[in-house]
Order: structure tokens, then C-alpha cells, then sequence
């Protein structure tokens, strides 16, 4: 999908509508996320679950190597959230991820009043691990 510049609420109907192909049988939360690449395309991503837990892996992420497949490589805001219409936080490993591609990449959630918050990633992960 090709957007210019779309609402953070826009972002969030996406990322809320990703959350329709979430698997999830293990935790029962299904995730979205829906990035904005810097090119204007949105990619979406959902939480994949399996038996051998360490082995899902979170929307977010989803959404970057699907970005990262398609030939995008730099992003600008990511929003995130379970089916339920609640805010979600990137993990530690969503963000270190994040921060591979995209340093100063916005996060789109919601607080617990369902108000859209932002943060940038290097407020939510000071002093990454770079190589």
C-alpha cells in the first residue's frame, strides 16, 4: 500500500487489522503492527506463534523482514497493537531489530485510555548494541 504521509490513527486501523492474521493459540494475543517506510509504502506484520516458544516472533518484526524483502530499508513510523484495541510495546529484540534499520524510527501505540502515544526508538532503547 503507497501512502504519502498517513494519521498515527491510520496507522493503528492497519496494524489493528493485521491483527485478523495473528497467530496466536499459545498467548491469545494477536498483534499488528503496520510500518511506514520511508519510500511511503505501508507494510504490515502479525505475531507468529509456535509450540517451541522462543521460535515466534512478534508483528513488528514480521513487518521489518517483510519490508526488508521487499527492498526497504529505512523506516519512519511503526504502530502497534493487539485485537483488542490496547496498546503494545516493542520487546527487547523488536527493538534491537528496529534499531538495525532505523535509529530515529517513531513507535505508534496507545496508553491504557486508548490515547495515541510516540515514542522514538532511542528513547525506548538508550545506548544500542551496535557493531
Amino acid at each position: 500500500m503507497q501512502v504519502t504521509d498517513p494519521s498515527d490513527k491510520e496507522l493503528i486501523e492497519i496494524a489493528l487489522k493485521a491483527t485478523q492474521n495473528s497467530y496466536a493459540p499459545y498467548s491469545k494475543i494477536n498483534v499488528g503492527a503496520a510500518l511506514l517506510t520511508e519510500n511511503g509504502k505501508i507494510i504490515t506484520g502479525c505475531n507468529v506463534e509456535n509450540s517451541s516458544y522462543g521460535l515466534s516472533i512478534c508483528a513488528e518484526r514480521v513487518a521489518i523482514f517483510n519490508a526488508i524483502s521487499s527492498g526497504e530499508r529505512k523506516f519512519k513510523k511503526i504502530a502497534i497493537i493487539n485485537s483488542e484495541g490496547n496498546g503494545m510495546m516493542p520487546c527487547g529484540a523488536c527493538r534491537q531489530v528496529m534499531e538495525e534499520f532505523s535509529n530515529d524510527i517513531e513507535i505508534i501505540t496507545l496508553d491504557k485510555n486508548k490515547r495515541i502515544v510516540k515514542y522514538k526508538l532511542d528513547e525506548l532503547l538508550p545506548n544500542a548494541f551496535k557493531l
